[in-house]
């Protein structure tokens, strides 16, 4: 439990869909993280009929959801912005900029934007497409929660004048990712919604290794992908697969893929929460490379490295049972030791009481004001 109870506002994506979003999943696993703490927490989500329609969760219990039609809404939620200890806005709000100026101009906490998708995020700001968040926005956050780590950090504030730009990874609820015992279905597996950067990895990892081999079972579970994908017979597409079946989907693959979307490899230092998901999952992972993986997960220890199709198949065809488990193994005891919910609501916590602190130092009380005005 925290020492000070905080009121905490998120303006996110969506916490009642995961249809087609990791946004979903990694809310729930922290706010009901921090609610354990003892923080309340209230979460403004923008009704929209495409995550309407697909809904999984409407009433959680370890924070308040409302839904809200428009931006014209949040002036219904202006007294609990404005009074709450911190106000968290979502990168991919619907009107995310619109919004931002709101918050920017009505909380009298901490203002902080948390950035899911923080490559992305700044690949749309250097060319002038990102509609969630704009340039001169950024300084006004006390907080810039980034999905990335590393050297992106300084550029945020460096380049674009974040007051405290922080890596506050994604997680995983080990309440809800846990090793299942059941048959294995397919010897490798992908789960993650149709990204184009991301496919032509998913075609030489998974697409051509699967043709390589049409005697092994391969699954492909993910929203969005174009009806003009040429699958191989032997690779099963699944279009949705809830979070609650998350875990029996690994633990019915012998290996589980994690591709990386190019801005974040370039970035580095961006684990997805899939990647967290499946290693709690108890299923062992190959990955592509990319700069910081080996501050998440050890090569060799903890996950398999593929650059190419014979990579995998040299895993999948020449790795023995006994090594696999162990590789399983050792990644789930690594993310269970630093990378649960718990451990990134303790650090967002941390982030919070930090910036409130120093918001303190800068801004003296009214009393101190008029001592010193003596």
């Amino acid at each position: 439990m925290s020492s000070r109870r905080l009121r905490i506002v998120v303006l996110g994506l969506s916490l009642s869909s995961s249809w087609g979003n990791g946004h979903a999943t990694t809310y729930r696993s922290l706010l009901k993280a921090l609610s354990a703490r003892g923080h309340d927490i209230l979460f403004l989500e923008r009704d929209v009929s495409w995550y309407a329609a697909t809904r999984d969760l409407i009433d959680p219990d370890y924070c308040k959801l409302v839904f809200y039609e428009s931006l014209s809404d949040l002036e219904f939620h202006r007294a609990a912005i404005a009074s709450a200890d911190a106000v968290i806005v979502g990168s991919y709000v619907p009107d995310g900029i619109a919004v931002g100026h709101f918050v920017q101009a009505t909380a009298r906490g901490i203002r902080a934007f948390y950035d899911i998708d923080t490559p992305v995020t700044l690949d749309k700001l250097d060319n002038g497409t990102c509609s969630y968040l704009s340039p001169n926005q950024i300084a006004g956050y006390d907080l810039y929660l980034s999905f990335t780590g590393g050297p992106v950090l300084s550029q945020i504030e460096q380049v674009y004048g974040a007051p405290a730009a922080r890596a506050l990874y994604c997680s995983v609820d080990p309440d809800l990712y846990a090793p299942i015992r059941t048959s294995y279905r397919w010897d490798l597996s992908f789960l993650g919604t149709y990204s184009p950067d991301r496919q032509p990895l998913l075609q030489r990892l998974l697409i051509e290794p699967a043709k390589r081999a049409p005697h092994l079972k391969f699954a492909v579970a993910g929203a969005q992908y174009p009806k003009s994908i040429s699958w191989p017979a032997n690779v099963e597409l699944i279009e949705h697969i809830s979070p609650k079946q998350h875990p029996i989907f690994y633990g019915a693959s012998r290996f589980t893929l994690n591709v990386t979307r190019a801005s974040m490899v370039r970035a580095g230092y961006s684990p997805s929460v899939r990647l967290f998901e499946a290693a709690a999952s108890g299923t062992a992972i190959i990955s592509d490379p990319w700069p910081g993986l080996e501050t998440i997960l050890k090569p060799d220890r903890d996950v398999i490295i593929a650059t190419r199709l014979e990579d995998v198949l040299a895993a999948l065809l020449s790795i023995p049972d006994s090594r696999r488990r162990r590789l399983a193994q050792s990644a789930r005891r690594r993310v269970l030791a630093n990378h649960t919910a718990a451990h990134r609501a303790a650090e967002l916590e941390k982030y919070l009481l930090e910036a409130l602190q120093s918001r303190s130092i800068r801004a003296p009380s009214s009393l101190t004001r008029s001592l010193q005005a003596q």
